[in-house]
């Protein structure tokens, strides 16, 4: 192609690029405010009362609903104390625009009741109105899911009558924009991922104090059976089982610990559960379990009642080879199971540690269900563990706070199935051939952290969602798609993203996450974006590793912005050629251009400050990518 040909060739690419960036963003000046719509058409922020609260319909949370110039949806926070600190963050205003109209919850003309836990509930109808001249109260009695309630009125009166009640203090529109709101946010997620191990550390440490319980009880030589043993044994002793295999089913009913020694074998009768607990500090150590039955789910069983009985009756039933059900405090170590359903089920029964155990589910995933599966169960651990083929290898269900931790899963549908879980540690655990995903996340959690994890094989590494969490130190490889940014507000930092189809798919729709010292190398695209704003990730001078990207460094940074998603930074990687139509002028002063056109922002990502050299260079050696490491001073090169 001549140079003429292509200039012309170049100018047409711009111009297309922005007549087609411009018009969904486009403003009409002189516009009248819009008015307010119903809240379940917004694009909402945060978590939702009806994925966390049995009755949700019996409160009235405060929530916002703001009209952004450069932005086409209507954005709703779930609560007001959620907009004031997401309009304070750093390039808000550069994403979004400012806002052309911001409306609040108005419980003015309504009676405000609080339940028990504080929540808000008005006698009638909740409508909305201008934020900028509502009256705010503050530090009263009301809570929303995670925080204070801040409380709007229309009518300053209704709020002064609401605070001689419930108390608290009124604001102007004004005076809450400076007020100092404490936010559990991405931020927060991360400065605790340590206090959590921490946390997770004491607990296994006080369980294992149930290994040191005396011996009562040895079968074979005081009882015959296993069973007889448990009916036997004192509270807080040993049920001592010698070296054989024992066909029969158990059930500890008290806080005892039932000890395998040599290869102790317990084979059901292949119908039933193997091994029930039924008591809080119980422990079940070194024993291998089989002859589970292979039922997995209740059937049209009338004692499960409540929010979450289709999913109990789906998931937290069936049989396992352990099921531990109201029962808190309980160990089961060195354990090792084949099961055609569920190796272990724990139920209602929190603060569970589950170490060192094997469970086997068959030679392909459909042929078992799942490895762990908690329902209602918080502030368990469950590591050092390896679960093979079956559904899910870990499966949660509104069993919040737990740690996963240094567990390898192997040829699973799901490694790590969370639903309806927040607070959650996933760390550095292994995960190889899933079925499906690595690692997903769903149902609208928040504040989890997923960190350290190697997932690697599979169509799909780390699945994210929900709001306020946290993914760093995660090697994703060889995957169709590495990972994606489903979790809103979020913080994706130092991963490696490697050798995969798909790099990182920027999946929500609302650009409010921090992405940044993200390595990522041998991709076939190394990130894509769904229809939305411009997504920026750069933050404080300082983006990601590009393999492929280009420029002048100043020791740190490259001066020529990288947009994985454009026509040509997206090839600079695998086509020869590309990096000097790159450098042609016309595609120099596009690249200048990114990140402050409001024209230029549909589907798109921008690093307006590519990192000369890895972030990670220790990840990236287990992926055979050390070769990247490069001198700052020199210029980039697309070679491996």
């Amino acid at each position: 192609m001549s140079d003429r040909r292509r200039v012309v060739w170049i100018s047409l690419l711009i111009g297309a690029i922005l007549i087609a960036g411009l018009g969904p963003f486009v403003v009409e000046t002189g516009s009248t405010a819009p008015d307010p719509v119903p809240f379940d058409d917004t694009v909402a922020m945060g978590i939702t009362p009806e994925e966390q609260l049995e009755e949700p319909d019996r409160i009235d949370l405060p929530k916002a609903q703001v009209f952004y110039s450069q932005y086409r949806y209507v954005v709703g926070y779930h609560g007001i104390d959620r907009f004031v600190d997401t309009r304070r963050q750093a390039g808000h205003e550069q994403r979004f625009g400012y806002p052309l109209a911001v409306y609040v919850t108005d419980y003015s003309d309504t009676s405000v009741d609080l339940s028990d836990e504080g929540y808000p509930s008005a006698d009638g109808p909740v409508g909305w109105t201008d934020a900028e001249t509502a009256t705010y109260v503050v530090e009263s009695d009301a809570r929303t899911l995670r925080s204070d309630a801040v409380l709007p009125f229309s009518s300053r009166s209704d709020a002064e009558a609401y605070a001689s009640t419930h108390g608290g203090s009124l604001l102007t529109w004004q005076e809450l924009l400076e007020y100092p709101f404490e936010i559990d946010d991405a931020t927060t997620v991360r400065e605790r991922v340590d206090e959590k191990r921490a946390a997770a550390d004491t607990l296994v440490a006080s369980s294992r104090t149930f290994l040191e319980r005396p011996t009562s009880v040895v079968v074979g030589e005081d009882v015959a059976t296993i069973q007889e043993a448990v009916d036997a044994a004192p509270a807080e002793t040993t049920v001592v089982v010698p070296d054989g295999t024992y066909e029969e089913l158990v059930e500890i009913d008290r806080p005892i610990t039932l000890a395998g020694e040599g290869n102790v074998t317990i084979r059901g009768d292949d119908e039933n559960t193997v091994v029930q607990v039924t008591a809080e500090r119980a422990a079940v150590r070194n024993v291998r379990i089989t002859g589970v039955g292979n039922t997995t789910r209740a059937e049209d069983d009338e004692s499960i009642e409540g929010q979450d009985t289709v999913l109990e009756m789906a998931y937290g039933r069936g049989d396992a080879g352990v099921e531990i059900d109201d029962a808190s405090r309980v160990l089961v170590e060195d354990v090792a199971i084949e099961t055609p359903a569920n190796g272990i089920l724990i139920r209602d029964s929190p603060e569970t540690v589950v170490r060192n155990v094997t469970v086997d589910g068959g030679d392909e995933w459909t042929d078992a269900y799942m490895g762990v599966m908690t329902m209602r169960s918080e502030d368990g651990v469950v590591e050092n563990s390896r679960f093979r083929d079956g559904r899910d290898g870990i499966y949660t269900h509104r069993s919040h706070g737990l740690v996963y931790r240094n567990n390898t899963l192997e040829r699973n549908r799901i490694g790590v199935h969370l639903m309806y879980t927040s607070r959650t540690v996933i760390a550095d655990n292994e995960i190889r051939d899933a079925r499906a995903t690595g690692i997903h996340v769903m149902t609208n959690p928040e504040q989890n952290a997923v960190v350290g994890n190697d997932v690697r094989n599979g169509p799909q590494g780390i699945r994210t969602g929900g709001w306020n969490s946290y993914f760093a130190r995660n090697v994703v490889a060889n995957n169709d798609l590495g990972m994606t940014t489903e979790a809103g507000n979020s913080i994706y930092e130092d991963n490696v993203i490697a050798n995969n189809e798909e790099g990182l798919r920027a999946s929500h729709i609302l650009p409010t996450n921090r992405v940044v010292g993200n390595d990522f190398v041998g991709n076939d695209r190394h990130a894509t974006a769904r229809e939305g704003p411009l997504r920026i990730w750069t933050r404080d001078g300082a983006g990601n590793f590009w393999h492929g990207a280009f420029g002048e460094s100043d020791g740190e940074v490259l001066d020529r912005s990288y947009a994985p998603t454009g026509p040509t930074d997206r090839r600079l990687h695998r086509v020869d050629g590309t990096p000097a139509l790159a450098r042609a002028p016309l595609l120099d002063a596009l690249s200048g251009l990114e990140g402050t056109v409001p024209g230029m922002r549909t589907g798109s990502i921008v690093d307006l400050a590519p990192l000369c050299e890895p972030s990670n260079p220790d990840l990236l050696e287990s992926v055979e990518w050390s070769g990247l490491e490069r001198d700052c001073d020199a210029a980039q090169s697309t070679d491996r």
